[in-house]
């Protein structure tokens, strides 16, 4: 198309061309700090997880340092309408996420309110799920969590603030005997998963796994 040729797709942090389907060059690729999590061992988000709700697994994709790159990549995706980046952030979590013989049962997004969802034009995490659901085979819902209440995005508010649940949410049909994988862009405190967890929880006789895309240390 000539807008290729006028507007070719550019690595979102040295600016080379690349291919219409890509984030980032080889050459920066290799700054991405991944953070190789076992989904079925010990980490450290499994650990902070644990702190809040009864958790069964997690995988953290990549670090959600200061000034990295990965912070570049999910701001591109949830400020800068680069709706594509959950679809590539979903192919790189297959290649470092292995269920083995352990599949959840569903994918369960963390919803945005409606207003949210009507500013933004789109939730981030869809694309990314929707991608994870065909690759592992395994079933999605996007409208399982209702949420409640409209406020700010979590990476505006101080930490005094993020430190209170002011999104509260709610189950939208009865689920009982499911292994969930929760899923969520990046994991901060932990409230928002944690208040989403328990609405899963109190239902049924289920069990919460989590999957972020990048953690805050």
């Amino acid at each position: 198309m000539i807008l290729d040729v006028f507007f070719p797709n550019r690595c979102i942090h040295c600016s080379r061309i690349i291919d219409d389907n890509q984030l980032v060059c080889e050459l920066c690729f290799e700054h991405i700090h991944f953070t190789h999590y076992n989904y079925f061992s010990s980490n450290n988000l499994k650990e902070r997880c644990r702190l809040l709700f009864p958790i069964e697994n997690a995988f953290a994709l990549m670090q959600f340092e200061k000034e990295n790159l990965s912070r570049k990549i999910i701001h591109e995706l949830k400020y800068k309408s680069r709706k594509n980046a959950g679809k590539v952030l979903a192919e790189w979590t297959g290649e470092q996420l292995d269920f083995k013989n352990h599949k959840p049962d569903l994918l369960v997004t963390v919803p945005l309110h409606p207003k949210k969802l009507k500013e933004r034009g789109y939730n981030q995490l869809h694309l990314f799920t929707e991608t994870l659901s065909k690759f592992y085979e395994i079933p999605f819902s996007h409208d399982l969590i209702k949420r409640n209440h409209y406020s700010k995005a979590q990476a505006l508010k101080d930490k005094q603030h993020r430190l209170e649940t002011l999104n509260t949410f709610s189950i939208t049909r009865k689920i009982s005997n499911q292994h969930i994988l929760l899923i969520d862009d990046v994991f901060t405190t932990g409230n928002t998963l944690a208040t989403v967890a328990w609405e899963i929880l109190k239902v049924g006789n289920n069990k919460i796994s989590v999957l972020v895309m990048a953690m805050d240390e």
